[in-house]
């Protein structure tokens, strides 16, 4: 256990007492409440309290407050910053089980559900509605979590992120106060910016467990293209002259020839092994059409070739679960390996210049380095793939990150475009924003003056 046993107990047996069975401290139960998909090294928590309402997740909180034990809620383990490792020990709220949609206003196009509706859920559960949400991080993420990290994902150059589409949240904060951070209204000019300030907290100032999001119309007609370039500069020209000439995409992804190499291997794909777009465009069927066409002949004056779309249903979900399927083809490249992910994003107009910078830097190394990115926004990805047994690789991964970051924030840009802090990027966090980040520990201690949120994530207390 990380906290001293006799500490920590009295809360095991308080909340033992709430909970009966769904408390676990199940050594498997607690290394897998531990770890994310990052390589970031897992902390098990203490225990792990299986909440299924607002009220006991209060509760909960208020147990851990009384015995000022640390508390990480947790959603699906799916973030890549190591946010859900219990640095201090201490309760895990799993908020899986809390995963019903509570309310979906067609007229109003929004719903309201807990934090453990995943997004597939979701949008399964909307299928009738002719309504959905678009934000699509890749991962089957919880809403809570997505919410908790300001995830955004493929569609955001059209849609946003998690950030412009949560329009008011129900939170539990550090004493076990429940609030609700605004009304169904979408706009209002009273009071802070609650709902803001707890998207992308990542469970440093309280556990949501409600969330109201913005919801769009169905389109009538989506297409997809593919289309390779011999240059990766010409890939990313492509994306800024179609982003200023205002065709608007739903999605514009770029892999570089070692991802596209590992999505024709893992997803049975048969693309050149080149700098690659993928694209998708929402509309009427004369507009994506229309939209199709324009993204042709911009990509034709940069050097792409090839230019391939489709309405096909199966064929746009085979391209797209490939581009999910992104992380696993890069890591099947390397078996055994671990991989590091990070991301940068950088204003649209620095991006070529950032991502030809990092691409040379990747010249320079031996290890296996995937580059996949969100372009439409000036987001893109890395995926170092290191032996996690050989600390020259991971001293060489530090150093390009370290580098990649710094080129980034010089570009006026952050240090994570949509990953998050978590502790994996608390270092980079002072270097973007400096005396700010005084300010937000400001307010991480008036809402959590013990430090019991979360602790050792997004700013050091």
């Amino acid at each position: 256990m990380s906290v001293a046993a006799a500490e920590v107990q009295p809360t095991i047996d308080a909340l033992s007492a709430l909970l009966g069975d769904r408390l676990s401290v199940s050594v498997a139960v607690r290394e897998q409440h531990g770890k994310d998909e990052s390589y970031h090294t897992p902390h098990p928590p203490d225990a792990v309290a299986f909440a299924q309402s607002t009220e006991e997740v209060a509760e909960i909180v208020k147990i851990c407050a009384e015995h000022g034990t640390p508390i990480i809620p947790f959603g699906t383990g799916t973030s890549l910053e190591g946010h859900v490792a219990a640095l201090k020990g201490g309760i895990c709220i799993d908020v899986s089980q809390m995963n019903e949609v509570v309310r979906v206003n067609a007229e109003d196009m929004d719903v309201t559900v807990q934090p453990g509706v995943t997004r597939k859920q979701l949008n399964e559960y909307l299928r009738d509605t002719g309504l959905f949400f678009p934000i699509d991080p890749g991962a089957d993420a919880s809403i809570g979590g997505m919410t908790a990290t300001r995830a955004s994902g493929t569609n955001a150059v059209r849609y946003g992120t998690m950030r412009e589409n949560v329009l008011g949240l129900t939170v539990v904060l550090a004493d076990g106060r429940i609030i609700k951070t605004s009304r169904r209204a979408r706009k209002s000019s009273a009071g802070y910016d609650l709902t803001r300030l707890f998207v992308g907290s990542e469970g440093t100032l309280g556990v949501i467990t409600e969330v109201t999001l913005r919801l769009y119309g169905i389109p009538e007609a989506i297409s997809s293209a593919v289309c390779s370039f011999e240059t990766i500069k010409g890939a990313v020209d492509t994306v800024i002259t179609t982003i200023q000439c205002c065709v608007p995409v739903a999605r514009i992804e770029l892999l570089d020839d070692v991802q596209m190499d590992a999505c024709n291997r893992y997803s049975d794909l048969d693309y050149p092994a080149k700098p690659t777009l993928f694209l998708e465009f929402h509309g009427t069927d004369a507009g994506v059409a229309e939209q199709a066409r324009m993204v042709q002949e911009i990509a034709g004056e940069n050097g792409g070739g090839n230019f391939q779309w489709t309405t096909k249903a199966e064929e746009r979900t085979k391209l797209w679960q490939a581009r999910h399927d992104a992380a696993y083809a890069a890591m099947a490249l390397r078996p055994g390996a671990k991989g590091w992910a990070t991301d940068v994003c950088v204003p649209i107009s620095r991006l070529a210049e950032c991502i030809m910078e990092t691409k040379k830097d990747l010249e320079g190394t031996d290890l296996i380095t995937p580059l996949v990115g969100h372009v439409g926004d000036g987001n893109f990805h890395l995926v170092f793939l290191v032996d996690p047994d050989k600390p020259e690789e991971i001293d060489e991964a530090n150093r390009l990150n370290d580098r990649l970051v710094h080129r980034a924030l010089a570009m006026e840009g952050t240090c994570t475009g949509e990953h998050g802090v978590g502790y994996g990027k608390l270092d980079f966090l002072v270097a973007e924003h400096g005396e700010a980040v005084s300010v937000m520990r400001m307010i991480k201690k008036s809402l959590d003056p013990d430090n019991l949120m979360n602790p050792g994530k997004v700013i050091r207390v």
